[in-house]
């Protein structure tokens, strides 16, 4: 999701945008005033398991210039990014509807649908210009507190302007609509005109860690510590994988015999870094490596695919085989961090 402070500025008013990709206008409702505390305590944006069923993808940035860099120093996510965005598996999960949640109690000010899902890498940013957010929910909260919901998939809203939310009420379902590249929600909090980092808070006393008082209640905070390194999804095909038909959800339930042209064993990951070494193998029904291959990471990438695999020569062994990944990165330390994922193909 690219590069909405734009959209949201010409938001921050009492208007709300429904409606096809022209952008019908109807009458909403005004935010709450007044309040210099935080939020409510933040929930999660989606129903799912962090680094399981989602991943958190993309960091606020708080770089002022051009570059980017999140609340730890690091450089997870884009320059201008305004939210965090947490990610599902492909296009086939969202088909199948992971639901949107506000994650805090408070008053549907603004929204928007009817914008198609999609890949504006594929289809250009042109498309959707001013409506960068997509298919988007806006909360008001005490204190003039307001959270934003982008991306949600076109149809999937369920809440109407003046609405009172709870937290963890559904709002839609996860989309890839507007400036998104694949499906995720973005969650934004704004105070006063301006977006704050939910890790952060108001203040924190060094340039570099999380705030003293982040936005976060105490149990979600606790799930989105840890890397934002994932071996989030892996598998078998029967053909050379294409990122963007396996993101797109093919080769999920593929089927390999023992006639199959060729075994390929596909790992896709979020964050990989320069200098990581990824290593994968491929087992037989015997224990015999059938692939062994160790590839160097050459640069920084926010997603990152790759497959081994081999050509037939004969007919594959009846049995399980197991695909293994390895991705292995130095730390500051000197010691070695891991990320593995493991799956197993059946051949009958």
């Amino acid at each position: 999701m690219i590069g909405i402070r734009r959209f949201f500025n010409a938001l921050a008013g009492v208007l709300v945008f429904v409606g096809a990709l022209s952008g019908a206008i109807v009458t909403g409702v005004e935010a709450a005033d007044g309040g210099q505390g935080g939020p409510p305590p933040l929930g999660l944006p989606l129903l799912c398991e962090p680094g399981r069923t989602c991943w958190l993808v993309n960091q606020v940035d708080h770089d002022p210039g051009p570059g980017m860099r999140d609340y730890l120093c690091g450089a997870h996510g884009y320059d201008g990014h305004t939210g965090v965005d947490f990610a599902i598996r492909d296009y086939s999960k969202m088909d199948d509807g992971v639901p949107v949640v506000a994650a805090a109690a408070g008053t549907v000010l603004r929204l928007r649908d009817g914008m198609l899902d999609g890949d504006v890498g594929l289809v250009g940013k042109a498309a959707v210009a001013g409506r960068g957010c997509g298919n988007s929910v806006a909360i008001g909260h005490d204190g003039g507190w307001e959270t934003y919901y982008c991306h949600l998939r076109r149809g999937s809203l369920t809440v109407r302007p003046g609405q009172r939310v709870e937290k963890g009420e559904k709002l839609g379902f996860v989309g890839s609509s507007g400036l998104a590249e694949f499906p995720h929600v973005h969650l934004g909090v704004r105070h006063n005109g301006k977006f704050l980092d939910p890790f952060v808070g108001r203040s924190r006393t060094s340039d570099c860690g999380p705030g003293a008082r982040p936005f976060w209640d105490a149990a979600t905070l606790a799930r989105l510590q840890g890397p934002m390194t994932a071996l989030y999804d892996a598998g078998f095909a029967p053909t050379e994988v294409n990122a963007v038909a396996l993101r797109r959800g093919f080769y999920r339930d593929a089927e390999l015999s023992t006639k199959s042209p060729v075994l390929i064993f596909w790992v896709d990951a979020f964050w990989v870094h320069k200098g990581d070494v990824l290593t994968m193998t491929v087992t037989d029904p015997r224990g015999r490596k059938m692939v062994d291959k160790t590839m160097p990471v050459e640069k920084t990438q926010a997603r990152h695919m790759r497959f081994v695999g081999k050509r037939k020569s004969v007919d594959w062994h009846e049995g399980r085989y197991t695909g293994i990944a390895v991705l292995a990165r130095k730390t500051k330390s000197g010691d070695t961090e891991t990320f593995r994922i493991e799956r197993n193909l059946e051949i009958k």
